[in-house]
């Protein structure tokens, strides 16, 4: 798809609660794109070098370059809008849940139509995570229920459920059987995913937790947290293997923090956590120190719900009201947004 048309922000400085300034970055000419979907994009994906799946209102999961914004594979077969995507490493392998009960598995170079179906939830899937070698896939639904499924035929393996337990994001431990878990009872919690039990769970927070990532290396958990007018609204980092508790909060977002990602370690001395919020802004933390080191509002997408990282340097941002942002990181470690599509 060719480039519709270049726009330029004004930059303005913004102010952290505490006065100090928050570094927003230059301004640059944002390249704009054909939408690569007609509503609220609610998920997305790195699944390639280069390339990105994302899923969204309009019941369609789409496969583009995130380079040019061009479409290669639109799949659709969901009878109600996609709530995740995930992808398999390594593989051609792509996953949607929707708020239509089911998972779908679709395969890249495969036909248009799904490879895989996984049916079994009792109200919208919330949650998907998929195995490092690609053969079992964990999902989680607002049925307070989290399933294991074999990948290759489609069976129901095990199935958990905990009272008040409603799914919002699951994410498989690199190298482990283990699968972190968000919920809206305000806790996360570590599944054993060779029986389907809980082998551990956080002390709960004061607000619903909307996401949870893991860090390449194993070792860390990142939660997002609800809230509103500043009141909650955190990132907590935990520690997975030693102490298995939080070690620290980044603060600064003004409503729900909707998606929290590592970034792999790249350009910045630090290891660097990045979060989006409904307050409509991008930020990007040293992980070590809890300092925000950049900011970058997105003005007119309205709340930010997903976020991807492709590389040490890209990102992601999946918007209800302006489609795919792309951002990248600077020498400068600031944000700069450069394409929407």
């Amino acid at each position: 798809m060719g480039k519709l048309q270049s726009k330029t922000h004004l930059h303005t400085s913004k102010y952290r609660a505490d006065g100090s300034a928050e570094k927003t970055g230059p301004v640059r000419a944002v390249q704009q794109y054909s939408p690569v979907h007609a509503d609220a994009v609610t998920s997305v994906a790195a699944l390639k070098p280069d390339l990105c799946v994302s899923g969204g209102k309009d019941k369609s999961v789409v496969v583009c370059n995130w380079r040019s914004g061009a479409v290669l594979r639109r799949f659709v077969g969901h009878e109600r809008e996609i709530t995740k995507v995930t992808c398999a490493l390594d593989s051609n392998r792509i996953f949607s849940a929707s708020r239509d009960k089911t998972v779908m598995m679709w395969e890249l170079l495969g036909t248009s139509g799904p490879r895989q179906h996984f049916p079994g939830h009792d109200l919208v899937v919330t949650g998907l995570a998929v195995s490092p070698d690609a053969s079992h896939l964990c999902t989680g639904s607002r049925d307070n229920t989290v399933c294991k499924w074999d990948v290759e035929t489609g069976a129901l393996l095990c199935r958990a459920g905990i009272s008040r337990n409603l799914v919002t994001h699951l994410c498989w431990v690199p190298g482990e059987p283990y699968v972190a878990q968000a919920s809206e009872d305000k806790m996360i919690r570590i599944w054993d995913s060779r029986e389907l039990q809980v082998a551990h769970t956080f002390p709960g927070k004061r607000h619903i937790q909307t996401c949870c990532d893991v860090s390449q290396d194993g070792r860390y958990c990142v939660s997002s947290s609800g809230g509103f007018a500043g009141e909650g609204c955190e990132a907590t980092l935990w520690d997975l293997r030693q102490t298995r508790s939080q070690v620290r909060e980044y603060r600064g977002h003004l409503q729900t923090t909707a998606s929290c990602v590592f970034l792999p370690r790249g350009l910045a001395p630090a290891p660097l956590i990045a979060t989006s919020s409904y307050d409509c802004k991008v930020k990007l933390w040293d992980q070590d120190s809890g300092a925000c080191l950049a900011s970058r509002c997105l003005g007119g997408a309205g709340p930010l719900a997903s976020l991807a990282a492709c590389d040490a340097a890209t990102l992601l941002c999946g918007s209800f009201d302006a489609g795919i942002r792309l951002l990248r990181l600077s020498r400068r470690t600031e944000l700069e947004e450069v394409a929407a599509f």
